[in-house]
Parts: C-alpha cells; sequence; structure tokens
C-alpha cells in the first residue's frame, strides 16, 4: 500500500508538472498568435485558414443568413478564387461550411470564381458569378441549390459571354442581382479606355439576360466600379460601388431608378476608414437591408507566419434620415457598442479619429451628437450619430 501511495504521489506531481508545462505552451501559443496580429475575432466572421475578400451572395435562406465570400483556402494571400461559405442565425455566430464553388469549369480556368450575390426563386438558391478564363476573359455564370448547402453551375454557363464594352471581357464583373416588378434585373461593373461604367440588365427568369445599357458612367472613380449593387430606399434608389482610384472608398449615389434609368440626385460616403470595401446588401426576412463589407485593404502587410488574412465586417442595417444613408450595426450586434468619445481627439473645433499620423476622420465638434464604437480584437468600427459618418480599421500593435 506505501509502494501504492508513493507512485500515486509521483503521478499526482508528474500530472501538475504536464498541466504546468501544457498551460505554458497555450500561453505561448496564445503570446505568440498575437504578436502576428492573426488572433481570432469574435464576431467578425474570419475563415479557418486562408485568405478572404468581398462578401459574395449575401442573402437569408431556409432559416439561416448565409455570407459567401471571396477566398483562397491555400494561403493567406490572394489567389485562385473560390466562393467560401458560412451560416449564421443572428449574424453575430457564424459557421464556415465548405466551399460552395470551386473553379473546376473550363470558363473559370483563369484566375477563378469571382464576385456576385444570390437571390431565391421558387425555393431554390440562385447565385450568379463573374468566371475568369483565360480565353473568354471576364463573363457571368448561374449556380443553383436546393437545400442551401450544395451547388449546381447551370450547364448553359456563361449566361453573358462578353461584355457590352468591351469584346475581350477584361474588366466585366461583379453581378448583382435583384427583383424588379414581375422579373429581375443586374447591375455588374464595366471598364473601358479608362471609362467605368455601371451596366443593367434585364431577365424574366435569372437565365437569360438582355442587356439594356449603362446607368452610370464616369472616368472620377477608378477604371472600373466594383461590386455595384442598387436598392431602393425609404423613397429612393441608391447605387453603391467601391472606387478603385486612390481613395478606395465606398461611393453611395441616391437618386431615382425606374427599371431601366438611375437618376442620380447627391453623391455621399458616409464610411471613411481604411479597412471597408466592396460592401454588398441584402433584404433580410425582417424587411432591414443589411450592409456587409470586405475588412481589410489592398495594401495591408498580412504578418509573417498568419494562417489567415482578412474579415468581414460588423452587418449594419442602411437607412436614409433626411437624405443621408446611415449605416449602424444590426439590434443583434448593439449590445457590443461602447461609448467611442475617448477615442476622438477634440483640440478646438474639430473632432478626430487619429491612428499615428493618420486621420481617419475629422468633423466639426457641433457635429458630433453621439459616438459609439465596437471592439472584437484589434478590429473596430466607429460610428458617429448613429452611423451618419464611420470609420472601420484595424487598431496598431
Amino acid at each position: 500500500m506505501q509502494a501504492v501511495r508513493k507512485i500515486q504521489k509521483k503521478g499526482a506531481v508528474q500530472g501538475t508538472e504536464v498541466c504546468f508545462s501544457m498551460a505554458f505552451v497555450r500561453l505561448l501559443y496564445r503570446t505568440a498568435i498575437f504578436m502576428m496580429g492573426i488572433e481570432r475575432l469574435s464576431y467578425h466572421f474570419e475563415p479557418e485558414k486562408g485568405w478572404i475578400n468581398d462578401p459574395n451572395g449575401l442573402c437569408w435562406f431556409k432559416g439561416e443568413y448565409h455570407a459567401f465570400f471571396q477566398h483562397n483556402p491555400h494561403a493567406p494571400k490572394w489567389d485562385t478564387m473560390h466562393w467560401g461559405h458560412a451560416v449564421s442565425k443572428d449574424l453575430l455566430h457564424w459557421q464556415e461550411l465548405p466551399i460552395a464553388l470551386y473553379p473546376d469549369m473550363p470558363y473559370e480556368n483563369g484566375d477563378g470564381c469571382f464576385s456576385g450575390s444570390a437571390l431565391e426563386k421558387d425555393g431554390d438558391l440562385y447565385l450568379m458569378y463573374t468566371a475568369v478564363s483565360k480565353e473568354l476573359g471576364q463573363t457571368q455564370c448561374i449556380a443553383i441549390s436546393h437545400d442551401g448547402r450544395h451547388f449546381e453551375k447551370y450547364a448553359g454557363n456563361p449566361v453573358i459571354a462578353q461584355s457590352p464594352v468591351d469584346p475581350a471581357s477584361r474588366d466585366f464583373r461583379d453581378p448583382k442581382i435583384f427583383p424588379y416588378g414581375d422579373g429581375y434585373r443586374m447591375v455588374c461593373g464595366a471598364g473601358a479606355d479608362g471609362l467605368g461604367s455601371v451596366l443593367l440588365y434585364k431577365s424574366a427568369d435569372l437565365l437569360h439576360w438582355e442587356y439594356i445599357g449603362p446607368i452610370f458612367q464616369s472616368r472620377d472613380y477608378g477604371p472600373v466600379p466594383e461590386c455595384p449593387d442598387l436598392f431602393p430606399l425609404g423613397d429612393k434608389w441608391v447605387l453603391l460601388f467601391s472606387r478603385m482610384d486612390k481613395s478606395r472608398a465606398s461611393q453611395f449615389v441616391v437618386g431615382s431608378f425606374d427599371g431601366e434609368t438611375f437618376t442620380p440626385e447627391s453623391f455621399q460616403i458616409p464610411e471613411k476608414g481604411p479597412d471597408f470595401y466592396a460592401g454588398q446588401t441584402f433584404l433580410d426576412e425582417k424587411g432591414r437591408r443589411i450592409l456587409i463589407a470586405w475588412m481589410h485593404s489592398w495594401e495591408r502587410e498580412v504578418p509573417a507566419g498568419a494562417v489567415r488574412a482578412g474579415a468581414l465586417t460588423i452587418p449594419r442595417e442602411i437607412s436614409l434620415a433626411e437624405g443621408k444613408v446611415c449605416t449602424y450595426p444590426v439590434e443583434e450586434a448593439r449590445h457590443l457598442l461602447r461609448d467611442a468619445a475617448p477615442l476622438l481627439s477634440q483640440e478646438g473645433e474639430e473632432a478626430a479619429l487619429v491612428q499615428g499620423e493618420q486621420v481617419m476622420l475629422s468633423l466639426p465638434r457641433s457635429q458630433v451628437r453621439e459616438a459609439a464604437f465596437l471592439q472584437d480584437g484589434r478590429a473596430r468600427e466607429v460610428f458617429i450619430n448613429r452611423g451618419e459618418f464611420s470609420c472601420t480599421f484595424y487598431a496598431k500593435e
């Protein structure tokens, strides 16, 4: 018995030493993760591994929120694009699912499956996306799912085989589909000879498309208006696109739309941060217009040793207040908001949000009625006057 007790005592000590060693290893691991800037975020979706950029196919389908996304599953850098897939019941906690679209068809043999959108029709989920091939350039394609888990590419792909403004279809991408009247409309971005265009198409069945024409053109916002979106808001329509000029801003254009023509009335940039791009909206089952964007930037350096790069922003509800586009966290996320006043530098008559030498947002103090922010690890989203202005960024180490 004495020998047994000695062995048990010795085992207990060894067990304590093992537990201490494992705890120390876990501490070192967490420290290394933090130092590399790759700690997991709690509420901003990010993939288990690899690269994420544009959110795609945002929708409510069969009792779940779906967020697809541009994804390189092999490394934390941009490469041949797949469509990643995640679902959520509450817009805060996301479950990553198997990849929805692989670049496995001849018309995707270039850079893969680029951005697009989703829409429910007759109980099925239709995905419309840009395929990139070496021979055809950028074309528009369809995939369909009955259950929101398995996707079959349409045998008639590509459903739009050539850009109407460039026969080579070099910049012709990011289709956003939406219901209109008794049919459907689609906007996508295009560019040729320095002229950026948002093009409009119509369809009766989401499979056969007729070109209507450009609804917006300019040389002032970069070569292609990326990830365009067109949606009703209040008694207006809003055109949203991401600018490829130096600003990389998300441009909101408020105006009117009659099914074939969009008439701009005001141009707004409510989001001022460096890590907000490729925003897309959808209408959920509660009738809310919800916006999610890519929380990263092309200029942001990925830390050495990182296993993932990029995230999605907290979902925001969009509203129109006295003609101004406002974006504010959905109700499910508002308990995470904190008073942002301590983050603002308020010298003289100005209130500013400053990081290092970069002034990310600056307003007259008299215009700041309320300031709130959401912190999730290094991720920060600041909201002024319930989303009249916002700033999305990562805090420096």
